[in-house]
């Protein structure tokens, strides 16, 4: 009698689920620090305001003025950053501007662009609408990809039309910009704008909130030309979203739990300069080890520790981001290149006029 031979099994065999150990806090820790940086704002921004009431109303409360607030400035801190370059020489002129966008620039070599994603309070407020857009209407919208990628390229087009106007700019223009009463009270037509909105920008302002609590992230993912530049910086990054293929279930999880809707359940790592390293992925991800945010992985290392030997935890994520912000601001007051030592006369000036005061350029 013949033996039957074996038929091999068309099909693969289902790989086996190991749940976590331990309920992951990526989110929670996350969310604390964007709490904590957007109450820092908030702080500078009250100061701010009450020391350009100082000059506008003569005889109120005088306070000093916050230098943070240079961190809403980021022409001026890549202006600053060209400056410095060019010249070896720190400039005068809001400093603070210079500082924050190094830090910031520094963080997203090494984090990704962990900045967008755990900082920044544009990025902080828009996570918030497009959350309220879902819990509204159980879901957010998504452009077709036939638009969706041409518009992500109008970021990268901003952000070329100012690199292109201040890389053609030599040192000694760009010194005498920053003195120009423009440059030096730019962060108070800043707040003036906000404080004086005509209907057109309230009708514009209006539009952009509307289309955040719709789609994820559309300031962030189509304009914001800053984090345009955070994310060209990103891919230089070592830290990536790493999937190990032996332990992940195939479940499809990460990738709907991603804002920035990459594929990350049919990629081994994420090199997109969309990602922010806000590790929602991993949060959604329910197997153990599948998803980290992780250094390339030694090539001696065993399979099973791969990506769990070189992974960044979300409180060391955290920790790195605090200690890049606070050594570069502790560095600049060291030295004395935090604060603009401008005389007061000057302020009182300008302060008052500072909606008189036109672009040098025209």
């Amino acid at each position: 009698m013949a033996t039957q031979s074996a038929v091999p099994n068309p099909l693969p065999a289902k790989k086996k689920l190991v749940r976590r150990t331990a309920p992951d806090r990526s989110q929670r820790i996350r969310h604390i620090l964007q709490a904590l940086f957007a109450a820092l704002n908030l702080g500078l921004g009250l100061q701010f305001f009450l020391w350009v009431r100082s000059f506008e109303h003569p005889g109120t409360m005088q306070v000093a003025r916050p230098a943070g607030v240079d961190g809403w400035l980021p022409i001026a801190g890549l202006m600053n950053f060209k400056y410095l370059l060019a010249t070896g020489r720190i400039p005068a002129i809001h400093p603070a501007a210079m500082f924050l966008f190094m830090a910031f620039l520094v963080m997203s070599l090494v984090l990704k662009k962990a900045f967008c994603g755990w900082l920044c309070p544009v990025g902080t407020f828009s996570e918030f609408l497009w959350k309220l857009g879902h819990n509204l209407f159980g879901r957010n919208f998504a452009l077709p990809r036939w638009l969706d990628l041409p518009l992500r390229g109008l970021k990268y087009l901003l952000l070329g039309f100012f690199l292109f106007i201040i890389g053609s700019m030599s040192a000694e223009a760009l010194d005498d910009f920053m003195h120009t009463p423009y440059a030096l009270v730019a962060d108070v037509k800043m707040l003036n704008f906000f404080r004086n909105m005509g209907l057109t920008a309230i009708l514009v302002l209006g539009v952009l909130v509307l289309l955040s609590v719709l789609i994820q992230n559309f300031w962030c993912r189509y304009l914001c030309p800053y984090g345009a530049l955070m994310g060209l910086a990103s891919l230089a990054s070592p830290f990536k979203i790493r999937r190990d293929q032996e332990a992940c279930i195939d479940c499809g999880k990460c990738a709907r739990a991603c804002p920035s809707q990459l594929a990350v359940d049919q990629l081994v790592q994420i090199r997109s300069a969309e990602c922010t390293a806000c590790m929602a992925c991993v949060a959604a991800c329910s197997s153990q080890n599948a998803l980290q945010l992780a250094l390339p992985p030694w090539r001696d290392t065993p399979l099973a520790m791969r990506w769990t030997r070189h992974s960044a935890s979300p409180l060391v994520v955290a920790a790195l981001l605090a200690c890049i912000f606070f050594g570069a601001t502790v560095y600049a007051c060291a030295t004395g290149h935090w604060q603009t030592n401008l005389p007061r006369a000057v302020y009182v000036d300008l302060v008052p006029a500072a909606n008189q005061l036109s672009h040098p350029g025209y």
